[in-house]
């Protein structure tokens, strides 16, 4: 679809997901409220990682799916998880082209920095729009590839136009572009 695809983080780089400063160069806490999360939403943590995302929507709905294609990053995220003691994470191992996610159970699929990286972004987009409740939503947070001030290699980021293309392309309908974090599109969009 006119891009290269960016390597997967490795769970070496595990600790830059869990950085102190996230908090301030990214807001998730305000992306997550952009969300509008319902208590009885079941989420789908796309490239979940450490579980940085998934653990701080936890509380706000009755399950997440937080999945990654690293074993290393779910025993990552099986030991944060046992320290915060938190029941409704379901850690699951995708694979490159499919999230491993029974048809019909998402409310929402939640990407957050990891579609550029996805080795077969259509067949996993695919997944996700299998496992998508009808009327459900896919939010995508990407660094803005458009903004060139934002310190992140262009590999790294992506213009809301591709995304829109490729997301478009396998039926999702492009809903609104959340406006206000300060380095990174929230991209939402739904399955008819």
């Amino acid at each position: 679809m006119g891009r290269e695809i960016a390597q997967v983080m490795g769970h070496r780089g595990a600790d830059w997901l869990e950085r102190s400063s996230r908090g301030l160069e990214e807001r998730p806490q305000q992306a997550i409220d952009l969300l509008a999360l319902q208590p009885t939403d079941t989420v789908a943590d796309i490239g979940a990682g450490t579980g940085y995302f998934s653990f701080r929507m936890a509380p706000q709905v009755a399950q997440v799916y937080a999945v990654d294609v690293q074993p290393e990053m779910l025993e990552i995220m099986e030991l944060i998880q046992s320290e915060k003691w938190i029941t409704n994470v379901d850690r699951i191992l995708g694979t490159p082209t499919s999230p491993n996610l029974p048809a019909n159970t998402i409310d929402l699929a939640l990407m957050v920095d990891a579609y550029h990286e996805f080795d077969y972004p259509r067949e996993m987009m695919q997944g996700i729009f299998t496992a998508l409740k009808p009327g459900g939503r896919v939010a995508l947070l990407e660094y803005k590839g458009e903004n060139p001030l934002i310190p992140i290699k262009k590999l790294h980021k992506m213009t809301q136009t591709q995304v829109r293309r490729e997301l478009e392309a396998i039926g999702l309908q492009f809903i609104e572009n959340k406006r206000g974090l300060p380095q990174q599109h929230l991209l939402i969009f739904q399955k008819p």
